[in-house]
């Protein structure tokens, strides 16, 4: 059963316990399922009526419930309302409001088997006898009582049970999240020991030989050599600090904001860099933003390596839709290229695509080699 289904039974279990008590009643003071009444047909109609009211609010509490079975067995031999009576007070009476009920339903019984005896009717075969009330008894009071008590325990058992899948739940969040956070701890600590280190060797080396460069060319290359791998640092360092909070520092990302400072370290190492703003400028998403720099900056990173000091263009188009970064470079791959990793633009497919959008790379039929991205931008 859905959580739909569930309130509409919610909604109709009183209405239809009210209206089952009220006919059920009806039919026992017409005989048909009981003795049938002596009194004047206005009484069974509203003692019957005030049952199946009663049994309407019973949910809520039994005893309203079971004063007017109270009423309707004894004088009327009306057994209905006693039954539903028994069974919401083992649904919902304590241990002690369950025996004061049981000791008023017990002396009800016997009133009513009392009256019973005393009419020389039909009735005192049925209900006055020792051994009639004993069924009686067990029908209207130990039989719906246990039922109660055993729909109690079962309500009780789940709930339990629910509580205890919400703590392994829990508990099984909390787990990951410890594991996540020691992978983080040990990541961090490899990218110290092996990145940060070398990176940091980089940069002696480069103060090294600013020092002692024979001419003015090499000194100038030294510092920026030097400047990138301290900017270098400083992001390692930034992103290690992310990695040892889990996440709960906020590092500063490159934006399209930041493209000219990118494309001015490239010109600074000899290569021609050419900006092509095409379309309307308009503000965009920052994680877009983000994405079309970190695409630029692999693409050159590229050409760095594989194409010497080849003139690269670099075309960002604002797309009615979509923000289009394009970074085309016209010369051949150079014999002497530096090894890459060969996961450069694997991982930078992975992040178009995260993004939502495509990436597309490869070499020109005229020679050169062009990177193609297209990032949602709405």
């Amino acid at each position: 059963m859905t959580y739909g289904d569930s309130g509409v039974v919610e909604r109709i279990t009183p209405w239809a316990l009210g209206a089952a008590v009220f006919l059920l009643s009806m039919a026992s003071a017409s005989g048909s399922i009981g003795v049938e009444t002596t009194q004047p047909a206005p009484v069974p109609v509203v003692v019957a009526a005030a049952s199946g009211v009663a049994a309407f609010f019973a949910r809520r509490s039994p005893w309203p419930l079971a004063a007017t079975a109270a009423l309707a067995y004894p004088w009327l031999l009306m057994w209905p309302a006693a039954a539903a009576a028994s069974y919401y007070a083992g649904t919902r009476l304590r241990r002690r409001h369950l025996w004061l009920y049981t000791g008023g339903a017990v002396v009800v019984i016997a009133l009513g088997g009392l009256v019973s005896r005393l009419s020389d009717s039909y009735r005192a075969m049925v209900a006055g006898t020792p051994a009639n009330m004993l069924l009686i008894a067990c029908a209207l009071l130990g039989l719906p009582v246990v039922g109660g008590l055993w729909v109690r325990a079962r309500r009780q058992v789940i709930e339990a049970m629910r509580a205890q899948v919400d703590q392994l739940r829990r508990e099984q969040v909390l787990r990951a999240d410890q594991a996540r956070g020691q992978e983080r701890t040990r990541i961090a600590r490899e990218m110290h020991d092996v990145v940060a280190h070398r990176v940091s060797l980089m940069v002696l080396h480069a103060g090294a030989l600013e020092v002692s460069a024979p001419d003015e060319r090499t000194a100038e290359a030294a510092t920026l050599i030097g400047a990138v791998g301290r900017q270098a640092l400083g992001d390692l360092r930034e992103v290690l600090g992310v990695l040892r909070s889990q996440g709960s520092a906020r590092v500063p990302q490159p934006t399209l904001s930041d493209l000219d400072r990118l494309l001015e370290q490239s010109r600074t190492l000899g290569i021609v860099v050419n900006r092509h703003d095409e379309g309307g400028v308009r503000p965009i998403d920052h994680s877009a933003e983000r994405t079309a720099y970190r695409v630029v900056q692999e693409a050159l990173t590229n050409v760095h390596k594989h194409a010497g000091d080849a003139e690269t263009d670099v075309f960002v188009r604002y797309l009615p839709a979509e923000l289009e970064v394009i970074v085309r470079n016209r010369c051949p791959v150079r014999p002497d290229a530096l090894p890459g990793s060969g996961w450069g633009l694997v991982g930078l497919r992975e992040r178009v695509e995260l993004a939502g959008g495509t990436l597309a790379a490869g070499p020109l039929a005229e020679g050169g080699f062009q990177v193609l991205a297209r990032i949602p931008a709405a």
